[in-house]
């Protein structure tokens, strides 16, 4: 992965709205679901949102402990009652985190990993745009990202010369032809059929 802390700092915000929006798409009978995340249905995808917005607005304040420190994979995640509310507050709070001082600057930790503070915000600029993704097309709503979001997830994401596996960040590389769309892309760059449909 490279380090892209020399290229201007993205803004969250558009990233954030448009997984944002989807929520009012979703009805209680939809949250047992199938989504691609084969382990998850869109309750724990839901919780899934919740935790990283969580983990990432406190690494962006640089508020190190249980949210940052934890591994997302050790457990399912939990859906809460409260989630109506509390993810898009969390979602808002995460965009606005990234845009107060020294939020991009030095290191800080996220998902028990340290890594540089301008890796970190791209990396939750496409974990909104793949997650939210994921849940537009589990709960069959139109999905709009943005295109300078998408573009960091294609920078962020793109199979590299020393990669010849081609196992991308999320699982192995999906080829989709090079002039597909760029969400398209960046959907196969995440190990993703860009036609998913529930029930495949």
């Amino acid at each position: 992965m490279d380090n892209t802390s020399q290229t201007p700092a993205p803004d969250l915000h558009p990233a954030a709205r448009a997984v944002a929006q989807l929520i009012d798409g979703i009805g209680d009978d939809r949250l047992g679901d199938p989504t691609p995340c084969p382990k998850y249905a869109v309750r724990e995808l839901l919780g899934h949102l919740v935790g990283l917005s969580t983990a990432f607005r406190d690494a962006a304040r640089k508020d190190l402990g249980p949210t940052t420190d934890t591994d997302p994979g050790s457990v399912l995640p939990t859906l809460h009652g409260d989630w109506r509310t509390v993810l898009p507050q969390r979602l808002d709070e995460l965009a606005e985190a990234r845009q107060r001082p020294g939020a991009w600057d030095g290191d800080t930790q996220a998902g028990g990993v340290t890594f540089p503070a301008a890796i970190a915000g791209r990396v939750a600029v496409n974990e909104l745009v793949i997650h939210g993704w994921d849940l537009a097309r589990a709960t069959g709503q139109d999905y709009q990202p943005g295109e300078a979001s998408l573009q960091v997830s294609y920078e962020l994401m793109k199979p590299t010369g020393d990669d010849p596996s081609q196992d991308g960040m999320f699982g192995p590389v999906v080829a989709v032809p090079e002039d597909a769309p760029l969400l398209d892309q960046v959907v196969g760059f995440s190990g993703r059929r860009p036609d998913w449909r529930p029930g495949d």
